[in-house]
């Protein structure tokens, strides 16, 4: 050991190239240890990105990918579609509803006659008129047709179809 500290003392340049690879060997080590933890954070991604597809290629889940856009693609033009007919089934429906009491002869005591209108947003539909007698009660209903009748109409039918053109669908519109 002597003499190996002995050649050293005698020639200062081996003692420096010496410190000099330690040095870049620790800085070796460094790189390498800065490096792991970027390929770590690499493979974490590559696996997100990749999943549990079993898919090796980049170039394959890229088009794995797309036939998935295509896909939801076509179904979003589907219920486009069923969207548009539920539209138009909901301005056929008959979900206008526009009620209205009267008392139909002057004599009698109260509102006890009526008229209820139920129509679409065309105002196609029927028109049900109650006429309330001392005796008797009559029904009379009445198609409509645009908001017309095949039938003459009363004015508190034609308010009735007033009322309910006038309702949102699935709300009364009452009138007492």
């Amino acid at each position: 050991m002597n003499e190996w500290y002995e050649a050293w003392v005698e020639a200062p340049f081996y003692g420096a190239a010496i410190v000099v690879m330690v040095l870049a060997l620790l800085l070796l080590v460094i790189w390498i240890a800065a490096l792991g933890r970027r390929l770590t954070k690499l493979r974490r991604q590559y696996v997100q990105v990749m999943g549990q597809t079993g898919v090796t290629s980049l170039e394959d889940v890229i088009v794995d990918l797309r036939l998935s856009l295509d896909e939801q693609g076509a179904r979003l033009e589907h219920y486009d579609g069923q969207f548009a007919e539920f539209g138009q089934l909901l301005r056929e429906t008959k979900g206008r509803v526009g009620v209205l009491r009267y008392n139909a002869f002057s004599n009698q005591g109260s509102d006890m006659s009526f008229s209820i209108a139920i129509i679409n947003e065309e105002k196609t539909g029927v028109v049900l008129t109650g006429l309330h007698g001392r005796d008797e009660t009559y029904m009379y209903a009445k198609p409509l047709q645009m908001g017309n009748s095949s039938y003459p109409l009363t004015a508190e039918e034609e308010q009735a179809i007033t009322l309910a053109s006038q309702r949102e669908p699935g709300k009364s519109g009452n009138r007492e």
